[in-house]
């Protein structure tokens, strides 16, 4: 028969086990919150940038949904198929392009990846260097074959590509002014799903990273708040579902050295091509 002493003794053993073990899931809580510059960094032409951490979107390098029960690693099977043979381009130049599109256009766009086609419409109109810049690139090829770098899938919902590097470092060599800031489509600091927007590598604080965009650019899936401060230059007129599934495939942990949240699918941009509508 159990004593009341032993039983004292089991219980308070039980509430230290309970105790321990609440600490432990606020240590991997925490661990999470370490990455929370990923949603930032996620629309942000140099890698390292963590320039707007405090805004407080967490990322995660151990989600549950990243392991099986019994705690190994686990990956969704990869919904896209293989790349066109080519390899990304190495192109650079030393400023941008000059001014070529009608602004009083709107221009169509077909981005024809592994995964499927997405179709974009761009409005020169109301960001005419930003589609000026996207136009040439397509035309010179810049886009094709290059993989699509970063999937955010907590805080922010955005698919970023345009770096045909794919570190999130690479920039076609010029930049170009951010535009349209104040679309009225950005309502209490959302970009809707549908939206086409720059990334850029401003750092919140300094002016003089401002206008800082290149090639690479995000499309929004999902509802996100993010500050005004990427460009809205276009939106999504086909493929959501395309995004979708690269989203439901998931993301991988972040790369330690680029900060990366790579989609699991292999999103790669087989072809590009832009035509006035």
């Amino acid at each position: 028969m159990v004593s009341k002493d032993q039983r004292r003794r089991q219980l308070a053993r039980e509430k230290f086990e309970r105790q321990q073990a609440r600490r432990s899931v606020a240590r991997h809580k925490a661990k999470r919150r370490t990455v929370i510059i990923a949603s930032v960094v996620a629309v942000a032409l140099a890698a390292g940038l963590a320039a707007y951490a405090s805004v407080g979107f967490a990322g995660g390098d151990d989600r549950p949904s990243d392991r099986a029960a019994d705690g190994t690693p686990s990956r969704a099977a990869d919904p896209c198929g293989r790349p066109a043979q080519g390899a990304p381009s190495k192109k650079t130049w030393k400023k941008e392009p000059a001014m070529s599109v009608d602004t009083s256009a709107s221009y169509a766009v077909q981005l024809s990846t592994t995964c499927g086609t997405i179709e974009l419409k761009l409005d020169a109109g109301k960001a005419p260097h930003t589609v000026n810049s996207f136009d040439f690139l397509a035309r010179q090829g810049y886009f094709d074959h290059s993989r699509c770098h970063r999937l955010v899938d907590e805080g922010i919902h955005v698919l970023q590509c345009g770096d045909p590097t794919a570190t999130g470092s690479g920039s076609p060599g010029y930049t170009i002014p951010d535009e349209n800031l104040k679309d009225p489509r950005l309502k209490g600091g959302v970009y809707p799903a549908g939206t086409v927007a720059m990334a850029n590598s401003y750092d919140g604080r300094n002016d003089k990273t401002r206008n800082s965009g290149g090639s690479q650019f995000f499309l929004v899936y999902q509802d996100s708040k993010l500050p005004p401060n990427y460009t809205p230059f276009g939106t999504i007129t086909g493929g959501m579902d395309v995004l979708r599934k690269i989203a439901d495939a998931g993301a991988t942990p972040a790369d330690p050295q680029t900060n990366n949240t790579a989609p699991r699918a292999t999103v790669v941009i087989d072809r590009a091509t832009v035509r006035k509508s």
